[in-house]
C-alpha cells in the first residue's frame, strides 16, 4: 500500500477463517508489526481479525529521508487511514502502543470517529506532560543521536527497559531487531512535534480502554488516567508487575481484555 504522500507501507493482515472483530495494531517508536507477534501468532488471530503495519520510517516500510516526513500530524493520520481503506476494514478497533497513541489520536483528530469501533490506548502517549512521562523516555533522544555507537547504546537499554523483568535473549535480541530498522534521523524526527489531544479525546463518540502496566519506566501510569479523564466513555486497565509491554509480559490477559472490549464495541 502507498500512502497519499509516496510512502510504501508494509502491511501484514493475519485474517483466519475463524476470525471475527476487524482490530488494526498499531505499533510503536522505533519498532514493527512484529511486536505484536504474541497476539498475531496466537489465539487471538482465530478470534479477532488482526491487521499490523510498519509505521513509515519503520520496519520494511518506507523512510523518507526528509525530517519533515515525519511532522505533519496529517501525514500519520492518512498512513492510518490508507491501512483502514486499502484492506476494507469494518469499524476496526484501534489498538495504539506507545508513541503509536499520537498516530491513533492523529487519525481521529484529522478524520473522526465514524469508521472506527473502539480505541485501545496501551502505554500510549496522549499528552506530553511531564508527570506522565516515565524516566526511560529520556533514552529516545539518545536513539537519535549522531553517533552511531551513542545511538546503537541507547536503543539496547530502552528494549531493557521497556519490560518489568528482563526479556528472554532471543526476545530481546529480536525486539533490538526491529529498533535498528529506524534509524537515529528518523528518531531525530519523530521527536519534538506538539501532542495536544485533549480536545479530541473528548469528542470522541466511540469506547475507549487504556491498558497500562503499573511499573512501565518509559510512560507513567498517569498516562492512561490522563487518558480515560478526558475521555467521556473509557475504562482504565492497570497490569501490577507490569511494564511498557503489556500485551507482552501479561499477553492472556491483554488478550482477554481486547476481546471483551472489542465483543463491547458497536
Amino acid at each position: 500500500m502507498t500512502t497519499p504522500d509516496g510512502v510504501g507501507l508494509a502491511v501484514q493482515d493475519w485474517r483466519r477463517p475463524s476470525s471475527g472483530r476487524d482490530v488494526l495494531l498499531i505499533h510503536g517508536f522505533s519498532q514493527s508489526h512484529r511486536c505484536w507477534r504474541r497476539q498475531t501468532g496466537g489465539t487471538m488471530a482465530e478470534r479477532l481479525r488482526l491487521v499490523t503495519y510498519d509505521n513509515r520510517g519503520h520496519g520494511r516500510s518506507g523512510k523518507p529521508a526528509e525530517a519533515t516526513a515525519y511532522r505533519d500530524p496529517a501525514l500519520w493520520a492518512d498512513e492510518v487511514r490508507t491501512v483502514i481503506d486499502g484492506l476494507g476494514l469494518h469499524r476496526p478497533i484501534l489498538v495504539a502502543w506507545s508513541y503509536a497513541g499520537r498516530i491513533a489520536l492523529d487519525y481521529l483528530t484529522r478524520h473522526g470517529d465514524g469508521a472506527v469501533g473502539g480505541l485501545v490506548m496501551v502505554g500510549a502517549t496522549s499528552t506530553l506532560a511531564p508527570a506522565c512521562v516515565g524516566p526511560a523516555a529520556a533514552l529516545m533522544a539518545a536513539m537519535g543521536h549522531e553517533d552511531p555507537a551513542t545511538a546503537d547504546a541507547a536503543a539496547a537499554e530502552f528494549v531493557a527497559r521497556c519490560t518489568h523483568l528482563p526479556l528472554p535473549d532471543e526476545d530481546a535480541t529480536a525486539m533490538r531487531a526491529s529498533t535498528a530498522l529506524t534509524s537515529p534521523a528518523v528518531r531525530r524526527a519523530l521527536a519534538g512535534r506538539p501532542a495536544d489531544y485533549d480536545g479530541t479525546l473528548r469528542g470522541l463518540g466511540i469506547p475507549v480502554l487504556a491498558i497500562h502496566g503499573e511499573d512501565d519506566a518509559v510512560i507513567c501510569p498517569a498516562m492512561a488516567q490522563h487518558t480515560v479523564r478526558q475521555a467521556r466513555n473509557a475504562g482504565l486497565r492497570l497490569y501490577p508487575e507490569v511494564g511498557h509491554m503489556p500485551f507482552w509480559e501479561a499477553s492472556d490477559r491483554f488478550d482477554a481484555d481486547l476481546a471483551a472490549f472489542a465483543d463491547a464495541c458497536p
